[in-house]
């Protein structure tokens, strides 16, 4: 059996699902293919943390992606809601990010001076000031409050995407992909179903991107895992980040901490020692952690590149298919950014300057 659409996107994940709601806004017949359901990959473990000054915190090509996608953020979420009438939990509500020794101080100093000269609002609090704003919180040496991170809830998030999507006509086909193609004057893709035929492609895999086409982009997995407790002691009020995990207060008395960084192939296990070493690096931050009941563990094969740049553009190859991969610990940040990119050069040919520095034609020839 053969279908045929304008653009099928390759993966349901927060990136799959973002793109395939913005080309099918801007009129094209989208399908969106995904054998797992939606945000059944690395995005269902996921944070949902935005926080460029932390996950980016050197000048470069990430900072500047980073730092633009998060002010895309109130209108993009604005603009969903209004969309499909549904809520989704987002909050600004800054990150304190806890020094740990005197380099660590010394550090997030310099970082304080460097975000103040970008005009980003960044407060270097002594630890008196942080026992006065976050009285649970463990920090001697103090911390770097950056009021304009935030969080968003991701599963709510993917879910209003994927029905966004399908309110502008998109289909959401539960099928597993086995092989990307370009033929004549599209790409065939050929999953578990049959053979289905765009103009373009987009192969928003995650991990598996590389798996799926000739000239597959270098990602590699990485294993994270994220706890989910309910928080027992007094309430916390901003995302807290330590050197060995980050705590994120939801509405409601949920906590999250995470994640781990594994480096362990397609291996999606949770583990005893991941559990243990999150719990620890939680109670180590937060004493009260110890006090929090356990919910779940969930784990997640996060995208890795070797440049730590995420991958988006057209391929070296087959001009039909782009690629939108490699976004790392990134990919809910970068999620609004990403899908406008995309959506512009899909749609318009429109190519921005950021491309640049992310397009999969660097890697091109080389054995990454």
């Amino acid at each position: 059996m053969t279908a045929e659409w304008d653009a099928i996107v390759v993966g349901a994940g927060i990136i799959g699902c973002a793109i395939g709601r913005e080309l099918a806004r801007r009129g094209l017949k989208t399908a969106i293919v995904e054998a797992r359901g939606v945000a059944g990959g690395a995005t269902q473990a996921s944070a949902g943390v935005l926080a460029p000054f932390i996950e980016a915190p050197g000048r470069g090509p990430l900072r500047d992606l980073a730092v633009r996608s998060l002010a895309m953020y109130d209108s993009f979420i604005a603009n969903l809601e209004s969309e499909t009438g549904q809520h989704i939990e987002y909050r600004r509500l800054g990150t304190l990010e806890v020094a740990d020794g005197a380099d660590g101080r010394a550090r997030l100093l310099a970082l304080a001076e460097t975000a103040r000269a970008e005009r980003i609002d960044a407060r270097w609090l002594d630890a008196a000031e942080v026992r006065t704003l976050e009285p649970s919180l463990v920090a001697h040496d103090g911390a770097l409050l950056v009021p304009d991170h935030g969080y968003i809830v991701v599963a709510q998030l993917a879910q209003t995407l994927i029905e966004a999507a399908g309110r502008h006509g998109a289909d959401l086909l539960r099928e597993r992909v086995e092989q990307i193609e370009p033929r004549g004057s599209g790409v065939e893709v050929t999953t578990t179903a049959g053979v289905r035929r765009a103009a373009c492609v987009v192969v928003a895999a995650g991990s598996w991107s590389r798996t799926l086409t000739r000239d597959g982009p270098p990602v590699r997995p990485v294993r994270g895992q994220l706890l989910r407790l309910v928080w027992k002691s007094q309430p916390l009020s901003h995302i807290l980040w330590g050197e060995r995990c980050y705590i994120v207060p939801w509405k409601g008395g949920t906590v999250l901490v995470g994640a781990t960084v594994e480096d362990v192939g397609f291996d999606e296990r949770a583990t005893v020692e991941g559990v243990r070493d999150l719990l620890d690096a939680a109670t180590d931050l937060v004493p009260q952690s110890s006090s929090a009941s356990f919910v779940e563990v969930r784990v997640g094969l996060r995208p890795a590149t070797p440049d730590g740049l995420p991958i988006i553009g057209r391929s070296a190859e087959s001009p039909g298919i782009v690629y939108a991969t490699g976004h790392y610990r990134n990919g809910i940040l970068l999620t609004p950014l990403t899908a406008e990119l995309v959506g512009d050069l899909v749609t318009s040919g429109k190519a921005d300057p950021a491309l640049e520095a992310i397009s999969p034609v660097r890697f091109q020839g080389s054995s990454a």
